[in-house]
Formats: structure tokens, sequence, C-alpha cells
């Protein structure tokens, strides 16, 4: 006889048919139950499945194994390009006759100043030489931070980002340089490819913990005090009684 009802497995997903967690936004559930496999970073993927044995000429089956990575709490403060701690082993005084040594490959992090038109602000963060290379990649911070997924991101720091420059580009506000409406119609233009509603932007990047908050706050109704009530129905009911009696007209000689 099994244990529980249902295996521990799914028990994430069954939370999210029941209780708050169900009265989320649709588009905000498809985010959470999306399984997009990360781009590789650490290892290169054969693509295929067969390839022919140099040696024999014969196909050999392959396959493309990701290395297991540990993303520490400091890599959501940041942008590491989707890097990440690697664990594996060493030779002792690279003798591989000598005993094996646990090992763990860090990244490198610098700290460097990104600007980002959209939000008009010069942010310090600290990230990697890939993500460097990304950011040059896609021609621009906020490009680099729009079009890269969820998943390569990797980081809570850039979510909030993409936060809010996808609010910004869907409220257009005026405060983006007030001085200069040119260069900030410019700027919306630019970026119009982005840009999606409102309501789904404010859910962009919000953890399930945040979110659960932000619809108990949308659902919360602060209390009527009775009296309140009470004299509206009062009122309601006076109302009803003086429209129920008959009308006295004065004749006027």
């Amino acid at each position: 006889m099994p244990l529980h009802k249902y295996p521990p497995k799914i028990w994430a997903a069954l939370r999210l048919k029941q209780g708050i967690q169900s009265r989320l936004p649709a588009h905000y559930l498809r985010s959470l139950t999306e399984n997009q496999e990360a781009t590789p970073v650490h290892f290169k993927p054969h693509g295929v499945k067969y390839k022919r044995n140099p040696h024999t000429g014969q196909p050999e089956r392959v396959e493309d194994i990701p290395i297991p990575l540990y993303f520490p709490p400091e890599s959501q403060r940041g942008l590491w390009g989707g890097e990440g701690y690697v664990s594996g082993y060493r030779y002792a005084n690279n003798d591989k006759l000598s005993s094996r040594l646990r090992k763990t490959w860090k990244p490198q992090i610098f700290v460097r100043q990104l600007y980002s038109e959209i939000l008009d602000t010069t942010f310090t963060i600290p990230v990697t030489m890939r993500t460097l290379d990304l950011v040059d990649t896609c021609y621009g911070f906020d490009f680099y931070i729009l079009k890269t997924p969820k998943v390569d991101l990797n980081s809570k720091l850039g979510m909030d980002l993409k936060r809010a420059m996808l609010l910004r580009l869907a409220r257009k506000d005026t405060d983006l340089y007030p001085d200069d409406p040119e260069k900030r119609e410019r700027i919306y233009d630019k970026y119009k490819e982005f840009a999606i509603p409102e309501e789904e932007a404010e859910w962009v990047g919000l953890s399930l913990v945040e979110a659960v908050e932000k619809q108990r706050l949308l659902e919360k109704k602060d209390p009527v005090p009775l009296f309140k009530v009470y004299a509206e129905e009062l009122v309601q009911q006076l109302h009803a009684q003086h429209l129920s009696e008959p009308a006295v007209v004065e004749k006027v000689s």
C-alpha cells in the first residue's frame, strides 16, 4: 500500500491546481510549467544521435549528458551568463598514478557598470566574461536582458530588470528623457517588438512566493464596519418607504 495518495514528485504541480495558487494568472502559471532546456555552457553537445568511429568506421550512438552545475545564492544577485560551479576531481601533483582530490571550478567574476537605455540608469553588476560577450553579441545590455529567456538568465536580478524594462515599454512613461521627447519615442520604437500588455509584464520574473503575495493583496478587501452597513441599510429602507407612501398634493386656491 503506498504511503501517499499522490507521489511526492507531483506535489508541486498539484499545489498549482488548488487554493490561491490556482487563481494566479494563466500566463504566469504557463511560465512555471515550461520545461525549456538551458543553453549548454560547460560542454559542447554532439547535436546528433550517431557518429562514425574514426578507427572502425562503424556508426556509434552518442549522448549529450549535461554537466551538473551548482548556482550559489550570489549568482542570483549578478549576471553569470549561465555559468556555475562545476564539481569534480583532479590528480594530486598532476600525476595520474596518485590519488584523486576533490576540486570545484568557479567562474571568474568581474564587477562592471552596464547602462540601460530603457531605464536610463547605469547598474553596477557582478558579471562573467561570457556575459559581456553575450551583451556584445546582442548589441546592447537591454537587448541581452529582453532576448535571453529565463532559463538562460538564471538570475533574480536579471528577471527584475526585465520586468522593469517591460513595464516601462508597456506604460510608455514620459519620465524617460522628459526633456527630449524625440529620443524617448526613438527608444520606445527601438524596443517595440518586446512590448507586452502591462497586466502580463507585472508578473514577469516573480517567484512563486512573490506571486502568491501579490495575488493575496489583489484579493484582499478591507473589512467594512458594521455601523456603516447598518446605516446604508437604514437609508435604503427609509428611501423605499418614502417611495411607497402616497404623495400628498395640496390644492392651491
